[in-house]
């Protein structure tokens, strides 16, 4: 029997196999770039493959090369807003990415009252579609999707908007993508990611939450449903780890309503999650976010401690809150229709902090401080430079309270951006609420016509029972 002698031989170098490059979903045609920053561009290749971009805006031919694991990045700077620009990608294949627009880029994101579209019957986008066609406002809409891990990729694709893809789109964020293109004059590129009934421990890093015991304490409280995910982390890997690399200017919120059976840890929730998306992105970005509306919750003041909440994560590093008491004309519908000015006042704010606008009335006014004079409160509030005003003859959800904690309906008064509090009932006030339960619509607002912000000058135990 003969043997057979295998040889086996070594070559030394090299082999690099080609291999067709990819790109994630939202690095595409029509997209909008964040304008004169550094942009990543990135997919995959084969491995140790040469990557080879050239943009219209610069000419200029820069290279990368995939690693082992067959990924590749680089960064390009983009010029000042403008466009359309062609993007050429070489490798195996050839990618033209063709209707490129340099902007601003916001992430929109939260639950069913982001969500809403003209689906929902919203007459202000209605009103909206026959005039709404504009080349230079882009759409991408993430669709609802899970995982256990971050991923890198998701679904999506850049759209222009106009009255067929407006349709589809979230409408809080359409109106803040119309005000900035307006006000700006540049492109705007609005990435919405949303799911309706959504709590935000779902759309923070699951680490963050666990690593947390009050926060995770929160988390196992959650109710699970059949239309929405509620662990940790879910949303955030399958709707925002895949967006991480693409630059962007900042982010819309408007979510808390699924928040509401454990308020108490909404602000440390709420900055927490914040930080979960800087860390991502590795930048600090600006966050505004919507204050939930009046609702006729079960539980006592439920909401009222999730707006009290959201207002004290204002301490937290550029951020802004917008108060939409005044926009609710059912407190027994959680979705109020009203988004066209939601999207303004949010808009406002980026125009104001983010844009450095000036001339722009955006806070709403907050309180400041309580001072007793004899039987009398005298409250000061920020942001009211030019004063107060009611819409009514008198101050309606105004309540004082003496040391026994028993609260009666109070008569206030406006001075300037004061308010003189009493009530015959209570002859040493030791406290004042404004707006400050569930449902509650006030009508203070500032001279230039933001609502006050509901409060409370005390930090006494709640009744939580059955309204």
């Amino acid at each position: 029997m003969k043997k057979c002698l295998v040889f086996v031989v070594l070559l030394s170098g090299t082999i690099v196999s080609k291999a067709n490059i990819r790109l994630p979903n939202v690095i595409n045609n029509n997209m909008v770039l964040q304008q004169q920053s550094g942009v990543k561009l990135w997919g995959w290749a084969g491995p140790a493959e040469k990557v080879y971009i050239t943009t219209s805006w610069n000419n200029k031919l820069d290279s990368t090369i995939a690693t082992r694991d067959a990924n590749w990045m680089i960064t390009l700077q983009t010029p000042a807003a403008g466009g359309p620009y062609t993007i050429i990608l070489k490798g195996g294949n050839t990618i033209v990415l063709n209707n490129v627009l340099i902007g601003e880029v916001w992430v929109c994101s939260g639950q069913s009252n982001m969500e809403m579209n003209y689906g929902w019957g919203l007459p202000d986008i209605k009103a909206a579609l026959p005039t709404c066609a504009n080349s230079n406002i882009r759409f991408f809409t993430i669709p609802k999707t899970t995982s256990k891990y971050p991923q890198d990729n998701c679904g999506g694709e850049w759209l222009n908007c106009d009255s067929n893809t407006l349709k589809n789109f979230s409408a809080v964020a359409y109106f803040v993508g119309k005000k900035l293109n307006g006000n700006l004059n540049v492109p705007i590129g609005l990435i919405s990611t949303n799911w309706g009934g959504t709590p935000a421990e779902t759309w923070a890093e699951a680490e963050a939450i666990n690593n947390d015991k009050e926060l995770k304490t929160a988390a196992e409280k959650l109710q699970p449903y059949d239309w929405w995910p509620y662990a940790s982390g879910a949303a955030f890997n399958g709707m925002v780890a895949p967006i991480t690399n693409y630059n962007i200017a900042g982010a819309i919120w408007y979510q808390g309503e699924s928040n509401t059976i454990s308020p108490d840890t909404y602000s440390k929730l709420l900055t927490t999650m914040i930080g979960t998306w800087r860390k991502a992105w590795n930048k600090a970005f600006p966050f505004y976010y919507v204050q939930i509306a009046p609702y006729t919750y079960d539980i006592k003041f439920v909401s009222a401690i999730v707006r009290e909440q959201q207002t004290k994560a204002m301490a937290f590093p550029n951020v802004g809150l917008v108060v939409i008491t005044d926009l609710v004309d059912n407190v027994k519908d959680i979705h109020p229709k009203n988004k066209l000015d939601v999207g303004n006042r949010l808009a406002n704010w980026a125009l104001a902090e983010t844009y450095r606008k000036e001339g722009i009335v955006y806070k709403s006014p907050m309180y400041k401080s309580m001072e007793v004079q004899r039987n009398k409160a005298i409250i000061t509030f920020d942001n009211a430079p030019n004063g107060l005003k009611a819409s009514d003859q008198y101050i309606s959800e105004i309540y004082i309270a003496g040391p026994d904690k028993v609260f009666f309906g109070a008569t206030a008064k406006i001075e300037k951006n004061k308010l003189i509090v009493s009530s015959p009932e209570v002859s040493n006030p030791a406290a004042v609420r404004f707006a400050f339960s569930n449902a509650a619509i006030g009508n203070l607002f500032s001279k230039e016509g933001l609502p006050v912000n509901p409060f409370r000058t005390d930090d006494w135990e709640l009744n939580r029972g059955k309204e």
